[in-house]
């Protein structure tokens, strides 16, 4: 079983907290290709979608009823650890997925898997939890090199490839994208990316809480508190369209109207004053921007937060010097508003779990960022 976490700011950095994953786990990891051509040709919120599907299938094959899968959104990825009996599920899943995301969607996913045994001969140690919000409402919390690692290890090198291959894809029913981009309340979105130079010192600890000093990333939630968000009536034909791609081509009208009557009913219910036909529209919403995964760590912190000017320049400058210092490198990225991807378990049971990101990727702009400062490093 893998220890749970419930106060990120607690506990997320405590390794006492996590679990070390044994020689027979796997890392598992999907990974968009060409990110910077379909950021290009507007196509971000489908990337997103992708991203938020590994999640799902991931989370379908590599968990159970006493043990929900730790996987983690990524922006234009995903990663998962996987327990020894799950590892040929997850393997003919991740095959299917990179199959269904290049031949529906026209975007070529790479997908993979990592013995745990292999990180730990070249001293990379993996550590995980759950960050758990009740009701099996779950996010993968990752400390450590090692996770990291393998997603680096499957971008890089064939041989920690899986070939796509047609198959069953288990875990999309609840996934969507019908949320319009969210502003921002308090000035622009910010999505960081920090890599500790020692995964388990305490020195990226003790930089995140400098950062709290300058804004708690409680206040700088994309989402607040769920008060501003607002459900769409009815989605863009083009998100609908992206969401109809997770069934079989005649099922997908019918996806399609489905999609557009739960969106109808929520969105009015909203309207008309919050409450009716056993709907509460506020408390979806504040629970939307709790079970958000605007704080997370894979190895280091990754981060998408609402700040203002004077807040984004105080941050970067206290980056910098933590990266001057050695203690750390970084990416930033800034974007216009925040994206939603959503994966509802079962709307009436309140099983539902929201993954955000910068418009235009703000994720995978960060990303490049970083990789430029270490190529520069090099």
């Amino acid at each position: 079983m893998l220890p749970s976490i419930r106060d990120f700011a607690a506990d997320g950095f405590d390794p006492s907290r996590y679990a070390r994953l044994g020689d027979d786990w796997w890392v598992a990891a999907a990974d968009v290709e060409g990110s910077t051509l379909l950021a290009q040709a507007g196509r971000d919120r489908d990337v997103n979608f992708v991203a938020g599907a590994a999640v799902a299938v991931l989370s379908a094959v590599a968990g159970s009823p006493g043990q929900p899968a730790a996987c983690q959104f990524g922006g234009d990825g995903a990663v998962a650890v996987i327990p020894p009996e799950c590892v040929a599920a997850t393997r003919e899943a991740m095959a299917a997925l990179g199959w269904w995301s290049t031949h529906e969607l026209d975007i070529p996913l790479r997908v993979g898997m990592v013995p745990v045994a292999a990180l730990h001969r070249q001293g990379h140690v993996v550590l995980a939890a759950l960050h758990d919000f009740g009701n099996t409402n779950v996010f993968g919390q990752f400390l450590g090199a090692g996770v990291p690692m393998a997603e680096h290890w499957m971008k890089a090198d064939a041989q920690w490839r899986i070939t796509p291959k047609e198959g069953e894809l288990p875990g999309l029913e609840g996934l969507s994208c019908r949320w319009e981009p969210i502003p921002p309340r308090r000035g622009h979105i910010l999505c960081i990316i920090i890599d500790p130079i020692d995964p388990l010192g305490d020195a990226v600890r003790q930089v995140l809480r400098r950062l709290e000093q300058v804004v708690t990333t409680e206040r700088a939630a994309p989402l607040g508190d769920g008060g501003a968000l607002r459900p769409v009536v009815v989605p863009r034909a083009r998100l609908l369209g992206i969401e109809a791609k997770v069934v079989a081509r005649g099922r997908r009208l019918l996806r399609m109207g489905r999609a557009v009557l739960g969106s109808a009913i929520l969105g009015l219910v909203h309207r008309l004053g919050g409450k009716a036909l056993g709907i509460d529209a506020g408390f979806y919403r504040r629970k939307v921007a709790e079970r958000s995964d605007y704080r997370k760590l894979a190895g280091g912190p990754r981060l998408v937060l609402d700040v203002t000017a004077d807040e984004d320049a105080r941050i970067e400058s206290l980056l910098n010097e933590a990266e001057a210092g050695g203690l750390i490198h970084f990416g930033l990225a800034r974007s216009k508003a925040t994206t939603m991807t959503c994966m509802v378990g079962d709307f009436s049971a309140d099983r539902h779990v929201h993954f955000v990101d910068g418009d235009g990727l703000g994720y995978w702009r960060a990303s490049v960022v970083l990789k430029e400062k270490l190529k520069a490093a090099q």
